[in-house]
């Protein structure tokens, strides 16, 4: 039985009407629309003054994880701050230039460097490949500050739907490993559970949408493949994290009609309750990715506008780089 579900904003009901959405997500529903996953980089960088450079890096087992550096062209300062950007794409789909728009407001807003990382795909790789493949691109992007002009202080690690929840999985790591030191996270409408069973998970259950239970089940079938239980890494799977202190200060933000919303509250609940530092907002009537697929929507400029406002103070006020680590 379908649950009743929170209504969409009227102005984006009346845009998802015309929305062909994909009846199932199967590996050959998959082959198909996987190609179309990637990001239109020329359109989004034509007009602006960017400086564009890339570089593919060498992982532990010798996989090889592309970074794109994007600068603005006429930056002033020698230390700017850096967004580290981690693609979308429900960990199967996407690359480093997916949302790219989202950080690209960064660039143009605080002059940040936008360092976006092209982690390898589920199912071709699963486990820890792609929490890894992220978090080593960060500490390359740390190690080489100096050289692309960052402020190790101001490195901000952030990511939408997939990308979220592997920020969130960097972010962790980065603070058991006790390097980098990462300022702020921000986490969009991030896929933080492989349990899938919220109330707002059965709510988007059984019906075509942008983003169902059904097509986040597939999702993670493919990244965790033989893992289960006790064997699913929290790296891999934020919500499994027992002590959630010791993060730098957190954004998440979610629609209400979604399927993560209830995995994305409980988890700035938590790093509230572990005497974190964290901003909640629930869009009222957004479904998966309503502000990147309808920027112009007001209640999708309300939600960036409300993420750039919170992130410019953080940047203003970051003056010493946050310690990654536990308290005690």
């Amino acid at each position: 039985m379908t649950l009743a579900r929170p209504d969409l904003d009227p102005e984006l009901r009346a845009l998802l009407a015309d929305m062909p959405f994909v009846p199932r997500l199967d590996m050959e529903v998959f082959a198909q629309i996987r190609p179309l996953a990637s990001g239109p980089v020329d359109a989004l960088l034509d007009g602006r003054a960017v400086e564009r450079r890339e570089v593919t890096i060498t992982a532990p087992d010798g996989g090889q994880i592309p970074l794109s550096i994007l600068r603005p062209a006429a930056a002033t300062t020698a230390t700017a701050p850096c967004v580290y950007w981690i693609h979308g794409g429900g960990m199967v789909m996407g690359d480093r230039y997916s949302q790219l728009d989202i950080p690209l407001e960064w660039l143009d807003l605080f002059g940040a460097v936008v360092v976006s990382v092209d982690y390898r795909l589920a199912p071709e790789v699963t486990g820890t490949t792609l929490v890894d493949d992220c978090y080593h691109g960060l500490l390359w992007t740390a190690e080489h500050a100096a050289d692309l002009g960052i402020d190790p202080a101001r490195l901000v690690v952030a990511g939408a739907s997939a990308g979220g929840g592997l920020a969130a999985g960097v972010t962790l790591m980065a603070r058991d490993r006790g390097t980098p030191a990462i300022a702020a996270q921000v986490l969009i409408g991030p896929m933080l559970d492989h349990r899938n069973r919220t109330v707002s998970s059965r709510q988007y259950s059984g019906e075509p949408g942008v983003w169902t239970r059904e097509m986040n089940e597939f999702g993670w079938r493919s990244v965790l493949g033989d893992l289960a239980g006790e064997d699913v890494p929290a790296y891999v799977s934020p919500a499994l994290a027992d002590d959630l202190s010791g993060l730098p200060t957190t954004y998440v933000d979610a629609g209400s009609a979604e399927v993560f919303r209830d995995e994305d509250v409980d988890f700035a609940s938590r790093i509230w309750a572990a005497g974190g530092q964290a901003e909640l907002h629930v869009w009222a009537g957004g479904f998966h990715g309503f502000d990147a697929l309808y920027p112009r929507v007001p209640v999708s400029a309300a939600a960036r506008r409300t993420r750039n406002d919170w992130l410019a103070r953080v940047l203003h006020t970051t003056a010493q780089p946050h310690t990654n680590g536990r308290k005690g």
